[in-house]
C-alpha cells in the first residue's frame, strides 16, 4: 500500500507546484483586458435638464441645453433636446432643474427617469 501511495503523492506534488505557476507566468487574458470594458459598459447616461411640460401622468418632457462649437464656422452654437422622462410621483413641474438618467424603453418615447429634482422653479 505505501509503494501504491508514494507514487501518487508524488505525482499530486509535481502537480501541485505548476499549477499556480503556468497562470502567474502566462500573458493577460482576453477576459482581463475586457474587465475595464464592462465597467464602462453598465454605466448610464447622466442629463440635467429643465422641465418644460408636465401635462402627461407620470411623464415629464426635459430640455437639455448644450453648446457645441460648429465645425466650419468655430463659433459656439446652442442646441437642444426634448426627452420624454419617466417620473413616477409626478413631483417635478414646468421650470424645474431635474437630473434623469438613462433606462430601459418604457414606452414608445420615454427612454429617460428622472431621478431627482436638482432645483424648484420659483
Amino acid at each position: 500500500m505505501s509503494e501504491q501511495e508514494t507514487p501518487q503523492e508524488t505525482a499530486d506534488e509535481s502537480v501541485a507546484p505548476e499549477a499556480p505557476a503556468a497562470p502567474e507566468a502566462a500573458p493577460p487574458s482576453p477576459a482581463s483586458q475586457a474587465e475595464p470594458q464592462a465597467e464602462t459598459r453598465g454605466r448610464r447616461k447622466v442629463r440635467v435638464g429643465v422641465v418644460v411640460s408636465d401635462k402627461m401622468d407620470k411623464t415629464v418632457l426635459v430640455r437639455i441645453d448644450r453648446r457645441v462649437r460648429h465645425p466650419l464656422y468655430k463659433k459656439t452654437v446652442a442646441r437642444a433636446n426634448k426627452l420624454a422622462a419617466h417620473d413616477e410621483s409626478n413631483d417635478a413641474h414646468v421650470g424645474d432643474t431635474v437630473r434623469v438618467v438613462e433606462t430601459r424603453p418604457l414606452s414608445k418615447s420615454k427612454r429617460w427617469r428622472v431621478v431627482e429634482i436638482v432645483e424648484r422653479a420659483k
